[in-house]
C-alpha cells in the first residue's frame, strides 16, 4: 500500500465521515448535496491532517521510536519529517479552502471555527506544550469530531442549530473518543515511558478499559435518548459493540488491539448509518 495512504491512517476516517452522515440525515428536506460534500471534505481533510501532524510531531520527539500499531512515516524513515509536515499542511489547506467556500455561502463565523479546529489539530501533539501529552485528547476529539463536526454540518445545510443536532452529536463524539481511547490503551505503557501522559496513562490500564466500554454504552444510550424509540435501531450494531468491549475487558494487549481499532472504526460507521435512518424516521 502507498506509504501516504498508510500515513493517513484510513482506520480513523470513520470519525470524519460519521458526523457528516448523521447531520445530513437530520437536515431532512433541507439537505443540500454540495454543502454536505464540502463539509465532508473539511472533516476528512482535518482528520488526515491531524494524523500527519501527529506522525510528524511524535516522530521528531522520538515518541514513536518503538511502538506497535499503524505505520509511522517519520519514525520508520519511510518519509522525511519535512515531507510529512508538508502533507499535514496540504491537508489543512484543503480543509481551509472548503471551509472558506462554506463560510461564504453561510456565515463568516465559520472561518473562526475552522481556524480554531486547525489550531487544535496541530496542538494535539505539536508545539511546545501539546495537550495530547497531558490527557486532554479525548475532550478535543469529542468537541471537534462530535459537537463541531455534527452541528457544523447541520448548520451549513439548514443555517440553524437545534437541540436535536446537539444531542445527535453526543453519540458520534463518544465513538470518536472510543477510537482514540483504544489507540491510547494500546500505546499506554510506551507512552508512559516517553512522558506522554494520555488519559489512558492517567487512568491506568483497568480504568482506561472501563472508559472505552463507557463510551460505547454512552453512544447507544444517547442515540436512543435523541430520537426515542427509533434510536434503538443503533442496537443493530450491538454485536460489534459487545465483541469489542468483551475483548478489551478481557485484556487484549499490544498487537491484539490493532484489529479492535479497525473494528471500532467500522462500528462508528455502521452506528452512524443506522442512527441516520433512525433520525430520518424519527
Amino acid at each position: 500500500m502507498n506509504k501516504w495512504i498508510l500515513g493517513a491512517r484510513p482506520r480513523t476516517l470513520p470519525a470524519a465521515i460519521a458526523p457528516v452522515l448523521v447531520a445530513t440525515a437530520l437536515a431532512g428536506d433541507e439537505f443540500q448535496p454540495s454543502r454536505a460534500a464540502l463539509a465532508l471534505l473539511v472533516s476528512l481533510s482535518l482528520q488526515v491532517g491531524v494524523n500527519f501532524a501527529n506522525d510528524y510531531s511524535d516522530g521528531i520527539r522520538g515518541t514513536d521510536a518503538d511502538r506497535v500499531g499503524p505505520t509511522r512515516l517519520t519514525a520508520s524513515g519511510l518519509a522525511s519529517p519535512g515531507a510529512v509536515k508538508r502533507a499535514a499542511y496540504i491537508s489543512f489547506l484543503i480543509g481551509a479552502i472548503a471551509g472558506l467556500i462554506l463560510s461564504a455561502q453561510t456565515s463568516w463565523w465559520l472561518i473562526l471555527v475552522g481556524g480554531v479546529a486547525i489550531l487544535a489539530a496541530w496542538g494535539y501533539t505539536g508545539g511546545q506544550n501539546p495537550y495530547g501529552y497531558s490527557g486532554f485528547g479525548e475532550i478535543s476529539v469529542f468537541i471537534f469530531f462530535g459537537l463541531v463536526a455534527t452541528m457544523g454540518t447541520f448548520y451549513v445545510q439548514t443555517e440553524s442549530v437545534t437541540l436535536q443536532s446537539a444531542l445527535a452529536s453526543i453519540p458520534i463524539g463518544a465513538l470518536s473518543c472510543a477510537i482514540l481511547a483504544i489507540n491510547n490503551i494500546r500505546d499506554r505503557e510506551k507512552d508512559f515511558l516517553v512522558g506522554k501522559y494520555t488519559l489512558a496513562v492517567r487512568l491506568g490500564d483497568r480504568y482506561a478499559r472501563y472508559f472505552f466500554v463507557f463510551l460505547i454504552i454512552s453512544a447507544h444510550t444517547a442515540a436512543i435518548a435523541t430520537t426515542f424509540p427509533w434510536g434503538a435501531l443503533t442496537l443493530l450494531a450491538a454485536p460489534i459493540s459487545l465483541s469489542a468491549s468483551r475483548k478489551v475487558l478481557k485484556g487484549a494487549h499490544g498487537e491484539e488491539l490493532i484489529p479492535l481499532l479497525g473494528a471500532t472504526g467500522k462500528l462508528q460507521l455502521l452506528f452512524a448509518t443506522v442512527f441516520s435512518v433512525a433520525l430520518i424516521f424519527g
